[in-house]
C-alpha cells in the first residue's frame, strides 16, 4: 500500500492547490465588483507563490519539526534540511508530505482575502499574510497535527483536540483573522452593489468542492477506506448545506439565490472538515443540514447586527463552520468536550491576539487601506493598470 498511499497523496496535493488556484480565486473574484476582480485574482495568486516559499524557508519546520516543549517545531528543518528522496513521514516520502501540507499553508491565508477585498493595500496583504502564516498558522499546526501541546497527551489529557483536516487549524484561524482585519479596516465606502459575476462564483465553488476531496480525503494520508469515507461524508455535508441554505434563504427572503446556494456548499464543506475522518454519512447529513442554516444566520448577525463589513463573509462561513464542526465531534461522541472546546478557546485567543498585533504593527509601518480615490475607481487600475473587461465593447 506504500505506493498507493504515495500516488493518492500526489493527487490530493494537486486537488488542494486547485482549491486556491483557480477555485478560491474565481469564487472570490465573482463576488466583488468588476473594477476589483483582478485585484482579488492577484491576491490569491501572489499568496500562493509567497506561502510556498515561506513554507520551504521556515513554515514546515515550525509546524512539523522536532522541537521540544509542544509550542513549535523549531528551525531544524528550514529549507527542508535533512530531507531527501529517502526520508519518510509515515508511509509517505517526507517531501510529498511537505508539499501536501504546503497547499494547506497556501489556502489558509488566501481564505482571509475575502474579508478585505476592495479596500486593502497589496503591500499590506503580502506582509500580513506572510507573517501570519509563520507566527499564527504554523504554530497552531504544530500544536494539533505536529505532536504539540493540543495533541494526544498534551494539555487536555490523553485524548487531545480532534481536528481531522482543519476545522480549527484552517477555518477557525482564518475566520478570526478575517474578522479582526474587517474591524480594523472599517467598512467599504460603497457596499450596495451585488456580485458582478455569479457565474464565476459557481465555477469557483464547484472547483472548491472537487478540491475538497483532496483536502479531507488526503488528510487520511493513506489510500484506504478511511480516505474513501472522508470523501463520501464531505460530499454529503456539502450537498445538505447547499439545500438548507437555499431553503432557509427562500423562507426568510422569498428567493433562493445561486450565490446563496453555493455559499451554503462552502459552509457544509468547512463544517465537515474537522469531522470528516471520524463520522459516518448520517452524521455528515446532520452536520451539513445544520451548517447551511447556522452559517446563513451568522452572516446576518455579522453584517446586520454587528455592522462588520467582512466583505465575503469569511468568519460567518469558515470561522463559524469550522468551530461548529469541531464541537459537533464532541456532541456526536467522537471526541472529548474538554479537548474540543478547549482547543477552540486556546486557538481562538491566540489567533485573535496575534492577528491584532501583526495588523497594528503593519498599519503603522505600511498602512492598511488604499486611499478613497483608489477605492472609488477600483483597485485593478490603481494597483496593476489593468481591467478585467473591455468596458467600451
Amino acid at each position: 500500500m506504500v505506493g498507493a498511499d504515495t500516488a493518492w497523496i500526489i493527487v490530493a496535493t494537486a486537488l488542494v492547490l486547485l482549491m486556491t488556484l483557480p477555485g478560491l480565486a474565481l469564487f472570490y473574484g465573482g463576488l466583488v465588483r468588476a473594477r476589483n476582480v483582478l485585484s482579488v485574482l492577484m491576491h490569491c495568486y501572489a499568496l500562493a507563490c509567497l506561502m510556498s516559499i515561506l513554507w520551504l524557508v521556515a513554515g514546515y519546520s515550525i509546524a512539523f519539526g522536532d522541537g521540544t516543549g509542544g509550542i513549535w517545531g523549531g528551525l531544524g528543518k528550514m529549507f527542508l534540511n535533512g530531507v531527501d528522496t529517502t526520508s519518510l513521514s509515515g508511509t509517505l516520502p517526507e517531501v510529498l508530505f511537505f508539499a501536501f501540507q504546503m497547499t494547506f499553508a497556501i489556502i489558509t491565508p488566501a481564505l482571509i482575502v475575502g474579508a478585505y477585498v476592495e479596500r486593502a493595500k497589496f503591500s499590506f496583504v503580502l506582509a500580513f499574510s506572510g507573517l501570519w502564516m509563520l507566527i499564527c498558522y504554523a504554530p497552531v499546526v504544530h500544536w494539533i497535527w505536529g505532536g504539540g501541546m493540543l495533541s494526544d497527551g498534551g494539555i487536555f489529557g490523553e485524548v487531545g483536540v480532534r481536528d481531522f483536516a482543519g476545522g480549527i487549524v484552517v477555518h477557525q484561524t482564518a475566520g478570526i483573522a478575517a474578522l479582526v482585519l474587517a474591524v480594523l479596516l472599517g467598512a467599504r465606502k460603497d457596499k450596495s452593489r451585488p456580485p458582478h459575476n455569479p457565474g464565476y462564483v459557481l465555477v469557483g465553488a464547484a472547483l472548491l468542492w472537487v478540491g475538497w476531496y483532496g483536502f479531507n480525503g488526503g488528510s487520511q494520508l493513506a489510500a484506504d477506506g478511511g480516505a474513501a469515507m472522508a470523501i463520501a461524508v464531505t460530499h454529503i455535508s456539502a450537498a445538505a448545506a447547499s439545500l438548507t441554505w437555499a431553503l432557509w434563504e427562500r423562507i426568510k427572503h422569498g428567493t433562493a439565490s445561486l450565490v446563496g446556494m453555493v455559499t451554503g456548499t462552502i459552509a457544509g464543506l468547512a463544517s465537515i472538515t474537522p469531522a470528516s475522518g471520524f463520522v459516518g454519512p448520517l452524521e455528515a447529513l446532520i452536520i451539513g443540514a445544520i451548517a447551511g442554516i447556522l452559517c446563513l444566520e451568522a452572516v446576518h448577525v455579522i453584517r446586520d447586527r454587528l455592522k462588520i463589513d467582512d466583505t465575503l463573509d469569511v468568519f460567518a462561513v469558515h470561522g463559524v463552520g469550522g468551530i461548529f464542526g469541531t464541537v459537533m465531534l464532541a456532541l456526536l461522541g467522537h471526541a472529548s468536550w474538554v479537548g474540543q472546546v478547549g482547543g477552540v478557546v486556546v486557538v481562538g485567543i491566540y489567533a485573535t491576539v496575534i492577528s491584532i498585533i501583526i495588523a497594528i504593527v503593519l498599519k503603522a509601518l505600511l498602512g492598511m487601506r488604499v486611499d478613497e480615490e483608489t477605492e472609488v475607481t477600483g483597485l485593478d487600475i490603481a494597483q496593476s493598470g489593468e481591467r478585467a473587461y473591455d468596458m467600451t465593447s
